[in-house]
């Protein structure tokens, strides 16, 4: 299990300055606690790593009145962009290693200051378990290193890909990797839903943290129309 250590994550990375993505953002008095989880542990050597952005727009498509998103699509203090999903370790192989140590509940400062860039608690507590442990020390690590790369990715105008009819996966990523000097649209994968919506963008990262190209699913290849659901707005 390799950690990432604080001095490897100054050295970070995107060269463009920091546009992060959560539009509105209020925080609540308080915080509830998400159930601790576990899983089939795999300890595989690390290859590099994937951060993964969702589109919080289409997420929440079909959950603003779900309740368990109320934070993320049904507060009306709250609107986002693109949000984290993950920062994940890589395997080689079709492996990866994930769930490599036990691990408890978060501490209530880590996840108030994770929740405008992720805003659901359950879904910090899994990526730590799942993901977080198979890398570093602990929670405010793990979330303190996903923040910053996050927060150092700049955006395409979302509105006007939006309302192009002709947009590919491979146009998105040119548009995407125009933004943020150093990043190839061969550094990007796109995640496009069965109806055709974009769902989420993953950057590929060496095990330096720096862009890569990526290994599968590269976007620049991939030539599929793909809409993008902007809220109703």
């Amino acid at each position: 299990m390799r950690a990432a250590s604080a001095f490897i994550l100054s050295a970070l990375v995107f060269p463009a300055a920091a546009n992060a993505q959560s539009l509105s953002c209020r925080l609540p008095d308080s915080v509830p606690q998400a159930e601790v989880e576990s899983g089939p542990s795999r300890v595989v050597p690390i290859s590099g790593y994937t951060l993964a952005l969702s589109w919080s727009p289409e997420y929440c498509r079909f959950r603003e009145k779900s309740g368990r998103d109320d934070f993320q699509c049904s507060r009306p203090t709250n609107r986002f962009g693109f949000v984290l999903h993950g920062l994940w370790p890589d395997g080689t192989g079709g492996r990866w290693p994930q769930y490599c140590r036990k691990s408890g509940p978060l501490p209530p400062s880590v996840v108030r200051a994770t929740l405008c860039t992720m805003p659901s608690v359950d879904l910090q507590q899994h990526q730590w378990a799942k993901h977080g442990t198979c890398a570093f020390r602990d929670p405010g690590a793990y979330f303190w290193a996903s923040r910053k790369l996050f927060s150092a990715v700049r955006y395409p105008d979302m509105s006007a890909l939006s309302r192009s009819e002709a947009l590919t996966v491979a146009d998105f990523a040119a548009a995407f990797a125009a933004r943020n000097p150093g990043i190839g649209a061969s550094m990007i994968r796109v995640d496009v839903n069965r109806r055709g919506w974009l769902e989420e963008v993953m950057l590929c990262l060496d095990t330096h943290f720096r862009p890569s190209e990526c290994r599968t699913g590269r976007a620049d290849r991939d030539h599929r129309v793909v809409r993008i659901w902007r809220g109703g707005r």
